[in-house]
């Protein structure tokens, strides 16, 4: 059951923020040992991402797999990225980068949601915080600078 969203609002909208901001989340989860899918708008998108996560931080190192057409996932991997999240097992955290509600949201204890300052991704931004907020789960917005640097907890 999913116990909170969360939504990354970054001040910006330079097209590989949103991207990077996904991948500074991963790590957080990742070091916390927590099991994080992130959720492509496409598999291209996930391609990119993948070598994002290698190269967006020097001193970064978070391990992951993507799960595409007939790829299964890795039950020992922490990281999944995907453009299908019905491909991926349940996780902790689901970071969503599509412009689509994720399926059965229930399956991820959280969600984060990343919205830029582009009109057309805070308008289904604002459509997906809507249908949260119908489901009943607990949202909290988090607002990020220019640079989308997340706050400590």
């Amino acid at each position: 059951m999913t116990e909170r969203v969360d939504f990354y609002v970054i001040g910006g909208a330079a097209p590989k923020l949103r991207d990077t901001v996904a991948c500074r989340l991963a790590e957080k989860a990742y070091v916390g040992d927590l099991r994080v899918v992130i959720l492509a708008g496409s598999p291209a998108d996930a391609d990119r991402l993948d070598e994002l996560l290698w190269t967006f931080s020097e001193g970064s190192f978070v391990p992951h797999a993507i799960c595409g057409a007939g790829a299964a996932a890795d039950p020992d991997v922490r990281v999944h990225l995907t453009a299908d999240a019905e491909r991926v097992p349940d996780g902790d955290i689901l970071v969503n980068l599509s412009d689509r509600m994720p399926p059965q949201p229930a399956r991820f204890a959280r969600i984060a949601e990343i919205i830029d300052a582009d009109p057309q991704r805070r308008s289904l931004g604002r459509a997906r915080f809507k249908s949260y907020r119908d489901l009943r789960i607990p949202l909290q917005t988090h607002q990020l600078d220019a640079a989308g640097e997340i706050p400590a907890p």
